[in-house]
């Protein structure tokens, strides 16, 4: 980049007017607390505007602050989260409460590597908060400004290399106003997300063209270079949905080790019911899993745990990252619930009062549509 400095002046100009006549009325835009925007920066990740709005209206009406938020027990916080997905960045996010109550006075720091020493706070989400609430000059670099950068400087590769991202990274800086960097990195961020957008971007409307070099050399199309995607892997897991006479079920959450070699991984290490990656009989497979894991080796209406008490149910599709997974959950009637250390036993019409993931609410559902009077 070696534009003049009265061409970045320009430049600056048409994309802040622009965002300020055309930004989209967000809740988060309308305050400089730096922990509501650090909310909405990680509730944004990888999920869709449309998806968060009611989420970030929620958590903030039960944790106003980060002192609430750090106060709450963490199966609350997963609780509010359920069904927003990759909830990590929940366990990260109350993490980082604690710290900045315990270390930071309850304010979000100033300094850039203070927000980085923070519970999920990467580079990009250090820069949009301070920014954005303190109004310190740094470029917030995400996929969306990654790509617009791409087309305004026709960059070809791949934009994730290191060094390739070193070089947006750096262009990204020169061009953020010192005396309004939150606002410009969030018009970057709008231009990305709504005009230059990755298929058919709306050039025309686009108010920074004249600067643009892969219109002028028309490769909007050709750029960015696309991403090699990571294969799909395909898998089945099994689930036991086990229903005492009184409507009670059986949910388990194993340990970090063993949700990593598990399922316990596809259900985002939350409550689940117990389940099984199954190779090829998933009935069978499932049954042999309950008496490995639970030790239940009896107790089945209608027989012993070799799958004969077993009722089928709709299976589900289900997605996390590159997985993409077929649910087959069983209805599985028992005499009583097997007791299990640290396990819960909730009815399983009142699933909604516990942390689950999305999964397990497909899982739940059918089982709740299979009963009688339902």
């Amino acid at each position: 980049m070696n534009w003049s400095r009265t061409g970045l002046r320009r430049f600056q100009g048409q994309l802040l007017g622009w965002f300020r006549r055309c930004q989209r009325d967000l809740p988060w835009r309308h305050t400089r607390d730096p922990y509501r925007i650090w909310l909405s920066e990680i509730m944004l990740q990888q999920t869709r505007v449309t998806a968060v709005m009611p989420y970030y209206r929620r958590f903030l009406a039960r944790f106003p602050s980060v002192r609430a938020l750090a106060r709450a027990p963490t199966e609350e916080v997963l609780k509010l989260w359920a069904g927003l997905g990759y909830y990590s960045r929940a366990r990260n996010l109350h993490r980082a409460a604690k710290e900045i109550v315990a270390r930071h006075s309850g304010r979000f720091p100033r300094e850039l590597e203070a927000a980085l020493s923070l519970p999920g706070i990467g580079r990009y989400t250090a820069a949009a908060v301070l920014s954005i609430a303190y109004g310190e000059p740094h470029a917030a670099l995400d996929g969306n400004v990654a790509r617009v950068l791409a087309r305004l400087f026709a960059v070809r590769g791949d934009l994730r290399a290191p060094r390739r991202w070193a070089q947006l990274q750096s262009a990204a800086q020169k061009l953020v106003a010192p005396y309004a960097p939150g606002d410009c990195n969030q018009a970057m961020m709008e231009l990305g997300a709504s005009v230059c957008t990755p298929r058919s971007p709306r050039c025309v409307e686009c108010p920074v063209s004249r600067w643009c070099r892969a219109y002028q050399l028309g490769l909007v199309e050709a750029l960015p270079a696309a991403r090699r995607k990571r294969p799909k892997v395909k898998l089945t897991l099994a689930a036991a949905v086990l229903l005492d006479s009184r409507q009670r079920t059986l949910l388990i959450r194993p340990s970090k080790p063993d949700s990593d070699r598990g399922s316990g991984a596809l259900f985002s290490r939350m409550w689940q019911f117990p389940a099984a990656i199954v190779k090829r009989h998933a009935q069978k497979e499932l049954a042999r899993h309950l008496q490995a894991s639970l030790g239940f080796r009896g107790g089945f209406e209608g027989g012993e745990a070799d799958g004969k008490g077993f009722v089928s149910l709709p299976p589900a599709r289900h997605a996390v990252t590159f997985r993409e997974i077929s649910l087959a959950p069983f209805l599985v009637r028992v005499d009583r619930l097997p007791e299990v250390v640290g396990a819960k036993t909730p009815f399983l019409a009142e699933l909604d009062r516990v942390p689950i993931s999305s999964a397990t609410r497909k899982i739940a559902a059918a089982a709740l549509r299979s009963l009688p009077g339902s």
